[in-house]
């Protein structure tokens, strides 16, 4: 009886959770309403603006699905609750956008809400685009009415119950998320505080540089202390820490070069944060990249995180044959004592993304190749072959372990079972 007095109570609550957020939403506007809206072309320089925000936002990349129309959405992103999938951008007005306002875009970035005041997930990084301004949000969406309507229906999500109820969400919302606005630190220089709504809103860095609890919710997002990628096997190493990240040593152009070019003279860029530079960093004007340098290297700096204590050694025949396999894939490239080759291929003497714990990247890269993008500060990257189909998982494990351990690198040893971890579909 007991039981059932403790659980009425919470289904109501939970109840008036979902009620509360829908009567606190308008609902959606009248077709005649929203057409009203687009009558008049949006003025050139507002378009060209949400052009440049799109660009700093990286929005493209999420919302076209590989070999798919761009905007039209159906990308999928894969997470421990299941999969999402991306939805239409388009102004069709069936399948996209063509039905909504810029208000109802809007509430969408700033609330998280869709037009017709459905809850939407935070796979949509809204917890950090509730920081980007009306004006900013206005930019964008009279960018997207001139693109190319898409008929496309967006695909629906595949989640595990209970996440896929509007219930859930609800009640993840009321933990973890309140519209805010972007609010500048008078302390601070006008560079700061255009890097902070950079890398806190559009540029939503959290979102992979935050670590996340149980629930996927960011966990001190401003500090961008590194978390792992679910459903990715990809690490995005702290920003704060020197051991990772942190460029708070840097010179300044090799932040700004990094971001970008995507390569330095000692560093390039791979994995997701290729695809960031590709679509999105390279396209920044030179002030917004001085900005979101001098944001970055003024984050305070970690400190150094404790030994995992990983109880994994290699006996004297494992370690001849992991440096065989050195150098007879490695040295080639990266020099017999890991002294690298400049840019182009990079040392892996002191190299702190070979000697990041969790190992996902060096494992990801050595299975799946390491390919810097595309720029014009680098138009031609030189890019490092895969080896997941040429080398067994035992003999990735034993060579990664080699150049975590290796000259001047002092990083524990991997596992086979670090690499059947990490693999996933790298096959």
């Amino acid at each position: 009886m007991k039981r059932v007095v403790l659980i009425v109570p919470l289904v109501a609550l939970l109840a008036a959770l979902v009620w509360w957020s829908t009567r606190h939403n308008p609902g959606p506007d009248t077709p005649a309403i929203a057409n009203a809206s687009r009558v008049a072309a949006p003025p050139a320089e507002l378009v060209a603006r949400g052009e440049y925000l799109a660009r700093a936002g990286n929005c493209m990349a999420c919302h076209s699905a590989r070999g798919g129309t761009p905007w039209a959405g159906g990308r999928a992103i894969d997470t421990t609750f299941g999969t999402f999938y991306t939805s239409n951008l388009t102004p069709d007005p069936d399948t996209g956008l063509g039905r909504w306002t810029a208000t109802d875009f809007w509430r969408a970035l700033h609330e998280g809400r869709s037009r017709d005041g459905r809850l939407l997930y935070p796979a949509f990084p809204y917890t950090s685009y509730t920081h980007v301004t009306r004006e900013d949000s206005d930019a964008l969406w009279a960018y997207l009415q001139t693109l190319p309507a898409t008929q496309q229906a967006s695909r629906p999500h595949v989640l595990r119950f209970p996440y896929d109820s509007q219930t859930a969400l609800a009640v993840w919302r009321a933990l973890y998320f309140k519209p805010a606005v972007f609010q500048a630190d008078a302390s601070q220089s006008a560079a700061w505080n255009r890097g902070a709504y950079l890398v806190q809103g559009l540029g939503h860095c959290s979102a992979c540089h935050a670590p996340r609890n149980a629930l996927g919710a960011s966990e001190d997002a401003d500090k961008l202390a590194g978390g792992l990628m679910a459903g990715q096997n990809w690490y995005a190493p702290s920003l704060g820490s020197p051991h990772e990240a942190g460029v708070q040593g840097w010179e300044r152009d090799d932040v700004i070069a990094l971001l970008r070019d995507g390569i330095t003279h000692d560093a390039s860029v791979a994995g997701p944060m290729a695809e960031v530079v590709y679509g999105s960093t390279q396209y920044l004007s030179a002030s917004d990249l001085d900005a979101m340098a001098t944001y970055l290297q003024a984050l305070p700096a970690a400190p150094s995180a404790p030994a995992t204590g990983r109880a994994i050694t290699l006996d004297d025949a494992q370690r001849a044959r992991a440096a065989r396999l050195y150098a007879d894939h490695c040295a080639n490239c990266h020099g017999e004592q890991g002294e690298g080759s400049g840019p182009i291929y990079p040392a892996l003497d002191g190299n702190r993304a070979v000697t990041l714990d969790p190992p996902a990247n060096p494992l990801r890269i050595v299975l799946g190749g390491g390919f810097a993008p595309a720029t014009q500060g680098n138009p031609r990257p030189f890019g490092m072959p895969p080896f997941a189909a040429s080398l067994s998982d035992e003999d990735i494990a034993l060579v990664v372990s080699h150049i975590r351990g290796s000259w001047s690198n002092a990083a524990s040893p991997v596992s086979v079972i670090d690499v059947q971890r990490y693999r996933g579909n790298l096959r």
